[in-house]
C-alpha cells in the first residue's frame, strides 16, 4: 500500500520544481545572448562559432598549469590554421588574379562569382552534417534573405571586377578601407560610435588609401608593370562601399534571427549562387572549352578549392583562439600580399605611392 506524501515533502518537491524551472529558462535565456553576440570579420565577417575543444591558450587549469603535451598539441593545431588560412588567401588572390588576365575569362565574372557561391554553399552543407557537425544550420524563408543575399552576389562580382583592373597591390589597399567605411555607415544609420582613439587611426588610414588612389593611375612604372587607371579607383572604391554595406547588415542579420555567421552564409549562398546564374547567359561571354588554355580550368578549381580551404580553417581559426587572432592574421595577409603584390608588379620601389602604403598598414597594424 502506498503512503500519502506529507505537506512538506510536495511543499519541497513544488519548489525544486520551481528552481529547476527558473534554471532551465536562465539558460535558455543566456543561450539566446550568446547566439546574438556579433563580431565582424575581414573576409568571414562571422559571428564566433560553437566553441570546439581548442582552450583558450591564456587561461590555465585550477591548478595553475596546463599538461605541456595538451597545450602543445593545440598550439601546434592553431598553427596549422592559421597557416593554412593565410597561405589560401594569399594564393586565391594571385591564382583569380592570373584567371582575370587572360582575356577569354575577363567576360565571365558572373560565371566565375556563381562558381564560388556554389562551392562555398557546398563546403558549409559538409560541415555542418551530423557527422562532422561544426554548425548547426538555421533555415531561413527566401523573402528575408533576398536584400542580403543580393547584396553578396554585388559584393563578390565588384570585388572580383576590382581585382581584374587593378594591380594586386592597390587592390589589397584599397580594402583597408573596409573599417572606417563600417565605421562611417554605423555611425550614420545605427548611431554606433567607436572610441576616440581607434577613430584617429582611421585618419592615416583613410590618407594612405587617398594618396595611392591618386599617385597609382599617375605612376611611370616599368613598361611591363601593370598599369592602375581611374576605372581602377573607381571598382575598388565601389567594392569598398558595397562590402561594407554587406557586412553591416550581416551584423543586423545576426542580431535580428540570432545566427551566427556560419548559418547565415549557409541560407545566403546557395539563394546567390541561383541568382547569378539566371543572369549568366545576358551578362557573360564564356570562353569555349577547347579553346581556353588547360592550366586555367586546373586554377580554377583550385580557386575552388582555396576558397574552402579559407572557409574551414577560418572557422577554426575563431573558435580556438578568439576573433582577435584572426584579426592579426587578417594583418599579416594583407602585408604579404602586398609586398608579393608591389615584387611582381615590378614597380619601382621609389614610386610615390609606397608612403601611401606604409601609412595605410601602420595604421592598421596600430
Amino acid at each position: 500500500m502506498s503512503q500519502p506524501s506529507s505537506p512538506i515533502k510536495t511543499r519541497h518537491a513544488e519548489r525544486d520544481s520551481v528552481l529547476l524551472d527558473n534554471s532551465d529558462a536562465t539558460e535558455k535565456q543566456e543561450s539566446r545572448s550568446d547566439s546574438s553576440s556579433t563580431t565582424l570579420l575581414e573576409m568571414g565577417m562571422v559571428d564566433e562559432p560553437r566553441k570546439l575543444d581548442y582552450p583558450d591558450l591564456e587561461k590555465q587549469d585550477g591548478d595553475g598549469s596546463r599538461p605541456k603535451d595538451k597545450l602543445g598539441n593545440t598550439r601546434a593545431r592553431l598553427t596549422l590554421w592559421m597557416t593554412l588560412n593565410t597561405i589560401a588567401t594569399v594564393a586565391i588572390v594571385f591564382t583569380n588574379k592570373a584567371i582575370f588576365d587572360d582575356p577569354s575569362f575577363r567576360q565571365s565574372q558572373v560565371a566565375f562569382a556563381t562558381f564560388h557561391l556554389f562551392i562555398t554553399a557546398l563546403t558549409l552543407y559538409i560541415l555542418s552534417r551530423p557527422y562532422i557537425s561544426l554548425f548547426v544550420p538555421n533555415p531561413m524563408r527566401l523573402r528575408p534573405m533576398l536584400p542580403l543575399a543580393t547584396t553578396m552576389c554585388l559584393n563578390v562580382i565588384f570585388q572580383n571586377l576590382s581585382l581584374t583592373y587593378s594591380s594586386i597591390t592597390f587592390y589589397q589597399i584599397a580594402r583597408i578601407l573596409f573599417t572606417p567605411m563600417v565605421a562611417l555607415i554605423n555611425f550614420l544609420f545605427y548611431q554606433k560610435s567607436i572610441p576616440r582613439n581607434a577613430a584617429y587611426t582611421l585618419l592615416p588610414m583613410c590618407l594612405g588609401v587617398f594618396i595611392i588612389s591618386y599617385y597609382e593611375p599617375k605612376s611611370t612604372a616599368h613598361p611591363e608593370a601593370e598599369q592602375t587607371s581611374m576605372l581602377s579607383v573607381f571598382l575598388a572604391l565601389t567594392s569598398v562601399f558595397i562590402g561594407s554595406v554587406y557586412t553591416v547588415w550581416i551584423a543586423s542579420y545576426q542580431r535580428k534571427f540570432e545566427m551566427n555567421g556560419f548559418q547565415l552564409l549557409y541560407n545566403q549562398a546557395p539563394i546567390g549562387g541561383v541568382m547569378l546564374m539566371v543572369l549568366i547567359p545576358w551578362t557573360d561571354k564564356l570562353p569555349a572549352v577547347q579553346e581556353a588554355p588547360v592550366n586555367k580550368w586546373m586554377m580554377i578549381l583550385l580557386s575552388g578549392g582555396l576558397a574552402a580551404l579559407i572557409n574551414l580553417s577560418q572557422f577554426f581559426i575563431i573558435a580556438g583562439a578568439g576573433a582577435v587572432s584572426s584579426t592579426v592574421v587578417g594583418h599579416v595577409k594583407t602585408c604579404l600580399i602586398v609586398a608579393l603584390g608591389w615584387i611582381i608588379s615590378r614597380r619601382p620601389v621609389t614610386d610615390r605611392s609606397a608612403f601611401g602604403v606604409i601609412l595605410a598598414i601602420a595604421s592598421i597594424v596600430v
